[in-house]
């Protein structure tokens, strides 16, 4: 047989083996997450519908966070935080391996966060109890650190998708969210099988997946898509702002030098006097029903963004255990509500709009971003989003809520930072001013 066709045979082969390989194996891994997730979702609900119908249950969280950062730090210190941070990191910095008892210890701590009031989602718990079973089949099928990698990513597509729905957008964010500026696009097959496994596992449980209808669609013309311009820049400078502001409140939290847990009663004092100040418990749990609102055209407070990103980051700081993401929704949706009723907008159309893009440039993933919005709100409103999530995403920066992604190239030509590393160890190295008005203002380094 002639060399070239037996080259040919042999490389096709290896193709279909792989294939199949990690059709089977990601399967596995989306039927095995999507059910204990799934389960997780209900057991929160469970939760949830009954310690709320107690009067002023919000009381006890001072003790809920002390027992959320307690069990952490006794049992899996790296089950701290919001959980999709940590799957980032084990990927980069430990080959996607992880210690399989955060799973036990994640559930446990985020459902004593969440139930008693803490401002926190579930996909964040979801994400990191992906990573962490797909690093137990690892394991056991004994594979080596590229193929770990793969399939870690593939657990945390599994995580994501069963809180969220949205099989193809969960892929691609699992795919996207490891680096700024590339796709992991050797992992996007198994990323989407093992998410559509999960997705279906948790519709056969009974979990519901998001679905909204936004009626409204706008004329495309010059003036919309100003509008929206506009927009996903009042969204980027928002984002920035939170991301600076919850740093900021861990590093307060940090400074604090005492036994880590009574920083949990510490903090969950201050939210139940924010709670009694402003007389709503809108700002605390996961808060779906305000976002439901905001995309049925119901008008939020203006300052609800603000309270939101307040509860959320004392509970983080304090020692809660659970997900950003979902407050990170919350904000986005309240965001485009206000703007909407400022300029006279669809209020459900920018509350949708504003939820994608917030995630997505936060996040730093806003192709998942687009294909969420086209997913949960249909083709004609993701048209709109992409431009917002494109123009946030770029005045966003070099600035993520996941610190530990890797910044492959910069997002503008005229800065440079060093690549392949940490976001948040990447240093400026240079900036390259191209433009006359940027050397009026700054100076032209060619000059001095």
């Amino acid at each position: 047989m002639d060399k070239n066709i037996k080259k040919y045979f042999k490389s096709e082969s290896i193709f279909f083996i792989s294939a199949v390989k990690w059709i089977s194996i990601s399967t596995l891994i989306g039927v095995i997450v999507g059910t204990i997730v799934a389960l997780f979702i209900k057991l929160v609900s469970f939760g949830v519908k009954y310690v709320s119908s107690i009067n002023y249950y919000y009381l006890f969280l001072p003790i809920a966070l002390f027992l959320s950062s307690f069990i952490i730090i006794k049992l899996a210190p790296n089950a701290k935080g919001h959980g999709t941070e940590k799957a980032i990191e084990a990927v980069h910095k430990n080959s996607g391996r992880s210690d399989f008892k955060i799973v036990p210890v994640k559930l446990v701590s985020t459902l004593v966060t969440i139930i008693f009031g803490g401002s926190v989602g579930m996909e964040g718990p979801g994400t990191q109890i992906g990573s962490g079973i797909a690093s137990l089949v690892s394991k056991l099928f004994k594979m080596d650190d590229i193929d770990t990698k793969r399939l870690v990513v593939c657990g945390i597509s599994a995580g994501f998708v069963a809180v969220f729905g949205a099989p193809i957008g969960a892929a691609v964010f699992a795919a996207e969210v490891l680096y700024i500026g590339k796709i992991s696009y050797v992992s996007l097959l198994p990323s989407v099988i093992a998410s559509y496994a999960s997705y279906f596992t948790g519709l056969y449980i009974g979990t519901n997946a998001l679905n909204y209808s936004i009626t409204y669609i706008p004329k495309i013309h010059v003036l919309m898509f100003l509008k929206i311009v506009a927009f996903g820049i009042f969204i980027g400078i928002a984002a920035r702002l939170f991301i600076a502001f919850i740093n900021f409140t861990e590093k307060i939290f940090g400074r604090i030098r005492f036994f880590n847990p009574l920083k949990g009663i510490i903090g969950g004092i201050i939210i139940v006097i924010f709670v009694l100040l402003v007389g709503s418990n809108d700002y605390i749990g996961i808060g779906e029903n305000v976002i439901d609102r905001a995309l049925s055209g119901g008008k939020l407070n203006n300052l609800s963004s603000l309270f939101k990103a307040f509860t959320t980051s004392i509970t983080l700081s304090s020692g809660g255990s659970g997900g950003i993401l979902t407050p990170m929704l919350y904000i986005g949706a309240s965001l485009g509500n206000i703007w909407a009723v400022i300029f006279n907008q669809n209020i459900a159309f920018f509350s949708a709009i504003g939820m994608a893009t917030f995630f997505g440039c936060c996040a730093n993933t806003p192709i998942a971003a687009i294909i969420i919005s086209l997913e949960l709100f249909g083709h004609s409103t993701s048209i709109y989003t992409s431009v917002a999530c494109m123009v946030a995403y770029l005045i966003m920066g070099h600035m993520s809520i996941y610190p530990t992604q890797i910044l492959v190239t910069s997002k503008s030509p005229s800065i440079k930072y060093d690549a392949n590393k940490e976001i948040c160890d990447c240093k400026n190295r240079d900036v390259n001013l191209k433009y006359g008005f940027q050397k009026k203002m700054f100076g032209d380094k060619d000059k001095d």
